[in-house]
């Protein structure tokens, strides 16, 4: 008997916009596996009950199980594996991190569970899959991957208005690096995880004369929208994402 490791994305916020295929596989999976990026938590760990208090504070931090929840997934009660998922950029400990938690998915995987993996990168990301997917690989074991509704196109129908039309150009684009070349580029830009870089995308968007709108907690009881540079905070949420068109 085989497995499947479910990577499912849960969409950009709205409960509603979690496919009915997800749904549906969530449902069938005994297991469900929760990411966690707090920097403390540094080893996978099993809970077969799904309720132990000790890691409650997980499930009410992880915006992709709450969003599944909302959307009638009913996993609360199903055993559930933490597994550690920090957000950092140094790749030798961040390979070191996914090889632990590879090891300890391993060792689950021998009893043949079928898990599914609830995971917000996810949202507001345009890969929203679950990354460890292609880490695990083994041969004993098959994965599926269930795509989510990217957060820019959710973004764009908040505002009622086209990502691009006719022959323009859509570029998607990390705003935590430099993004003063990729501006440049023609047609609408789509600035993902500002983070604390808000205050330099704001500045650059300035310096490059360039039209802005963001939408910060698409499709969340607490989303907000912006219409320009001026308006937004230097603070605003991670789950933020710009929509950069040149001025006509």
């Amino acid at each position: 008997m085989s497995g499947i490791f479910y990577g499912a994305g849960v969409g950009p916020g709205d409960p509603e916009l979690l496919t009915v295929k997800a749904l549906r596989v969530m449902k069938q999976c005994p297991v469900i596996a929760i990411p966690v990026s707090d920097k403390n938590f540094t080893e996978a760990a099993y809970d077969p009950t799904g309720t132990d208090p000790a890691y409650k504070r997980y499930l009410e931090k992880c915006v992709a199980y709450q969003i599944a929840v909302q959307a009638g997934a009913d996993i609360g009660q199903k055993a559930k594996l933490y597994l550690p998922m920090p957000m950092m950029k140094e790749k030798e400990q961040l390979r070191q991190v996914h090889e632990r938690v590879q090891k300890k998915q391993q060792s689950f995987w021998k009893k043949e569970w079928m898990w599914c993996l609830s995971r917000w990168e996810i949202r507001p990301c345009t890969r929203p899959v679950c990354i460890f997917t292609r880490e695990f690989g083994n041969r004993d074991m098959r994965q599926g991957i269930i795509p989510g509704v990217p957060s820019f196109c959710a973004a764009a129908a908040r505002l009622d208005q086209s990502l691009v039309e006719n022959q323009e150009e859509l570029h998607v684009i990390p705003a935590s690096y430099e993004i003063e070349e990729g501006l440049k580029m023609a047609g609408t830009k789509v600035l993902m995880k500002a983070g604390r870089k808000i205050p330099y995308v704001k500045q650059v968007i300035k310096e490059q004369n360039l039209n802005l709108t963001m939408v910060e907690n698409c499709g969340m009881e607490n989303e907000t929208i912006y219409h320009s540079a001026e308006e937004i905070p230097d603070e605003a949420s991670y789950y933020s994402l710009f929509i950069v068109k040149e001025k006509k």
